[in-house]
């Protein structure tokens, strides 16, 4: 079918580029996105995703979609009110040259046409509008209107758009020969693409539902914005999509050309496809360098025989070996279900951190094993300035194939596309928030094997959103693997039913087992289709530690005599509390003769990085290990941290969290001072019975530190005790066993109900797996991000906050600004270093420091302003604010005296 001369000449896209006109024809973006998205479908989603696309509509029609939507999703470019945009730059005379070129090929008295409500009709709107006008159904035209990140509101309707707003399409309210132009060019425009994708007309486009919506749109806004990209970065190494110069035309163009030197340029690492492991043991060796425990080897034997994937929760001690086991169901689970990505969530950016680096040499091992390049991607606040990952080639500069690489495209909102990933579990828990281009994460997501590491470590709040996360993983058939040493059994139950009830749209029913009131350990709990199993017969180890239980009552000088007299032969004591100004307290008490080392999250990025590198060195696996040394911190060193301490003081928590704590007691076999030759541990922060202090209990619910602090015996066997004592905490049914306590459980009760509803204030629904019908009342995705989280879409921060259910804070760069110049807190002349290690220096001010953030913020750039105007042409430093602190490294703000030491890091103090 032959185009007309005036569809061939509507605009999609032009600029002036240094003093060069530049255009692109809008049936050559059209076609080079329905290209686009056609080598997407079949060569980037992988067999699992596409699966979920064909389902009801089957395999070729799911494809021809694709492309229909790869086709159609600008059309609404072509009306008068987007022919007249002006160009961003205003280049008044490449505008001029455009719209005299529409007239001359039969667009009359556009150069007339100044729409005064040009705003109400933007372009992905008034695609949807023509297509439904012209036929369409609405479940597949809601992802037109939404391709640019955000739907059409619950209650659009089409018809409205064309009433009230008629000239926008038609170029008048009356005449009917200008609206005859453009009806005929749309209508020769949707022919033209109904031919080209293979339908014969958009009656035989299939209803799909919403998970299938949601994706297909995902896949939609990766498609246009690659089609809409000219070079592969900003350095412009590879070409991809460019524009074209003003006297060329679509007929000067080779569509096909074009789009396969792009993709070319694009696809520049390889894909993995996922092998079956035949022998576990032989697995083990070759991946890690050793054969797997007896709960490793049945474990990943038994995930072996599964046939169709959906959850799995692996409940076993501390040190045992989880991650190894997860990795290892990653690729058996890859294989089975057609993944061919994964992403990892720990709970901070250090779990995260020491994550990567142990994954990064997994990925490796595979990339080399089967020659491939493979993409990889590390997300949190700071991943930029990882080391591991600075090292990593990127994908266009390796010739060689089995390296793990970097692929420069998928950065910003586009990193969760990335096949491999290891984040913070912010990344996971944002699939439930509402906010602009969510869809992405989701398409990004539906193609990975997801693991969740330390899934007990979340609260109320970011709960509600790990389980409506689940609900939509589950609804794209994802698999899950969620790790835990210290799981109360109703979170597993929750966590089952809301993956079962995203999979197959109902509550979990007809089980044979009693999975949910299991309290064996360790245990394997896993879907198999419909069916929930469990796997509980596993060969002890004969490894049984009896962990001495004492309850320390006393002041801070009377507990300093107790961690010094417990070294005095030599060893190590670990002391977690649960504040970061308690931890500094204590440390300030310690004498000076004695070896510390203080880690929170109140120290520099470097900082930090440094003590965490500094306690793994001294008492992480093989370590050579100090004399005597006292480690104290928060509950950084409680998650993910492979450290082992001879004997542990720690502040009063809820039981999982005390025994995550001990998870780091006597971890490793190795000889111990003659004191310190059977573990012990020491409770702190209980005052009197029932009295936990201020500032614990502004933590912890005293419900929860009540039933602890009851059940807590005065010894403890691990790994025989860890579920008995956690179940006995969480089982609602042993309150009755403590006299008094329903005053606490109501007050848990109504923070509970409290954070379950303010989460769900900015939630997507559940998934609506039934196909749609384009009536009143569908399940198409309008309206699917109504009332979106105000500032998510363009902050990380916010976005976090939003599903940690935190505060918003300022996080600024610590330097010291003097008389003789600026410095960094370590000593040295900025002007000596470079601006991204400048930009390393960052820090979190607390919340208490900064109670009206946005006042706050003001001053801290009027003060950036005055000290490092030049800030705002780097690269790295642009945006960023600092607090400069004096000779003392200290400084006054908001009424607080702030000081840092590199020992302690960061203090404050209210100065009235």
């Amino acid at each position: 079918m032959l185009l007309s001369p005036s569809a061939k000449s509507l605009w999609a896209k032009k600029t002036n580029h240094d003093g060069e006109e530049l255009w692109l024809p809008l049936i050559a973006h059209l076609i080079d996105t329905k290209n686009v998205i056609n080598y997407l479908y079949n060569h980037w989603l992988d067999d699992g995703q596409r699966a979920v696309l064909a389902q009801g509509i089957g395999n070729d029609t799911a494809r021809q979609l694709a492309e229909f939507l790869g086709f159609f999703h600008d059309i609404g470019k072509a009306t008068p009110a987007f022919q007249t945009k002006h160009s961003y730059n205003n280049d008044n005379l490449l505008d001029n040259e455009l719209i005299e070129q529409l007239m001359r090929c039969g667009f009359n008295s556009l150069d007339d046409f100044h729409p005064s409500q040009r705003s109400k009709s933007p372009h992905a709107i008034a695609g949807e509008t023509i297509l439904e006008h012209l036929g369409l159904n609405n479940s597949v035209g809601a992802i037109i209107g939404g391709h640019h990140g955000k739907p059409a509101h619950k209650y659009f309707r089409f018809e409205s758009q064309i009433n009230d707003y008629t000239s926008n399409y038609f170029q008048s309210d009356h005449n009917v020969n200008l609206k005859n132009d453009w009806r005929k060019v749309q209508q020769e425009l949707v022919k033209y693409g109904c031919n080209l994708t293979k339908f014969a007309s958009l009656d035989d486009i299939p209803d799909i539902n919403e998970p299938q919506a949601v994706l297909y749109e995902g896949l939609l806004i990766m498609a246009d914005w690659l089609a809409s990209s000219e070079f592969i970065d900003k350095d412009h190494s590879l070409e991809l999509f460019p524009l074209i110069s003003l006297d060329k035309h679509f007929d000067d163009l080779n569509m096909t050309e074009r789009y396969q030197r792009a993709i070319l340029n694009w696809d520049q690492s390889g894909h993995w496809n996922a092998q079956p492991i035949n022998d576990v043991q032989e697995h083990y060796q070759k991946r890690w360098g050793f054969n797997p425990r007896s709960v490793q080897e049945l474990m990943s034997r038994r995930i072996a025989k599964i046939t169709d994937p959906g959850m799995l929760i692996i409940e076993a001690p501390m040190g045992i070996g989880k991650t190894e086991i997860a990795l290892t169901a990653v690729e058996q689970l890859a294989f089975s279900s057609g993944r061919t990505g994964f992403f990892m969530g720990l709970p901070t950016q250090a779990t995260t951190n020491a994550m990567f680096n142990r994954v990064n040499k997994w990925l490796k091992s595979i990339a080399t094993e089967s020659r491939t390049n493979l993409p990889i991607k590390l997300m949190h606040g700071k991943a930029q300035f990882n080391e591991e990952m600075q090292k990593l080639p990127h994908a266009e500069n390796v010739g060689d194939a089995g390296s793990v690489v970097i692929n420069s495209w998928f950065s910003g909102k586009k990193s969760i596309l990335t096949d491999f990933v290891i984040g913070t579990i912010d990344h996971l828990l944002l699939m439930g928030l509402k906010q602009k281009h969510l869809f992405l994460r989701h398409l990004g997501l539906s193609g990975k094997v997801v693991v969740i590491d330390e899934i007990h470590a979340y609260d109320t709040y970011m709960s509600s959103y790990l389980k409506k996360s689940l609900e939509w993983l589950g609804s794209y058939h994802v698999p899950v693997i969620a790790l835990s040493a210290t799981l109360p059994k109703e979170k597993r139950k929750e966590l089952i039913e809301s993956y079962y009830r995203g999979k197959y749209g109902k509550k979990v029913h007809d089980q044979n087992v009693d999975w949910e009131n299991t309290e064996s350990y360790p245990l394997l709990t896993y879907m198999d289709g419909k069916q929930i199993k469990q796997m509980d017969n596993f060969k002890s180890d004969g490894v049984r530690n009896n962990v001495a239980i004492h309850r320390f009552i006393g002041s801070n000088d009377e507990l300093i005599q107790q961690i010094v007299d417990s070294i005095e032969d030599g060893g190590v004591a670990g002391v977690v509390v649960n504040t970061v100004k308690r931890s500094q307290e204590i440390a300030k008490l310690l004498p000076d003769n004695v070896p510390l080392i203080v880690l929170h999250s109140a120290f520099l990025a470097p900082d930090r990085a440094d003590l965490e590198k500094k306690v793994q060195s001294y008492i992480g696996k093989n370590a050579k290990r100090p004399n005597k040394l006292v480690v104290i911190g928060t509950q950084v060193l409680e998650q993910s941290l492979d450290i082992d301490f001879d004997i542990l003081f720690t502040d009063i928590a809820p039981m999982d969290l005390i025994l995550q704590r001990i998870g780091r007691l006597h971890r490793h076999k190795i000889n111990r001072p003659k004191k310190l030759v059977k573990p012990q541990v020491y409770i702190l922060g209980i005052e009197s019975p029932r009295d936990y202090g201020e500032a614990n209990e502004d933590i912890y619910e005293k419900y929860w530190l009540i039933k602890t602090d009851h059940f807590l015996p005065d010894t403890i066997t691990l790994p025989d005790d860890i579920s008995k004592l956690v179940q006995d905490v969480y089982d609602s049914e042993t309150d009755q066993q403590i006299e008094g306590i329903q005053d606490s459980k109501h007050d848990e009760q109504v923070v509970v109900k409290k954070e379950v509803q303010k989460a769900r204030a900015y939630q997507i629904g559940r998934p609506k797996l039934k196909n749609t019908s384009s009536v009143v009342g569908d399940n198409s995705i309008h309206g699917w991000l109504d009332r979106s989280k105000q500032g998510a879409d363009l902050s990380d921060i916010t976005a976090e906050a939003s599903v940690r259910d935190i505060k918003e804070s300022i996080e600024v760069i610590l330097l010291q600004h003097t008389n003789h110049g600026d410095y960094l807190l370590d000593g040295r002349n900025i002007q000596d270093i470079s601006d991204k290690e400048i930009a390393q220096q960052l820090i979190r001010l607390p919340n208490a420091i900064t109670p009206n953030i946005n006042k706050s913020i003001v001053s801290l750039e009027n003060i950036t302003t005055k000290y490092y105007s030049n800030w705002q042409d780097s690269v790295w430093l642009k945006g960023m604010i600092a607090l400069p602190l004096d000779d003392e490294l200290q400084t006054e703000f908001n009424n607080y005296h702030i000081s840092y030491s590199k020992s302690l890091g960061l203090s404050y103090e209210r100065i009235n």
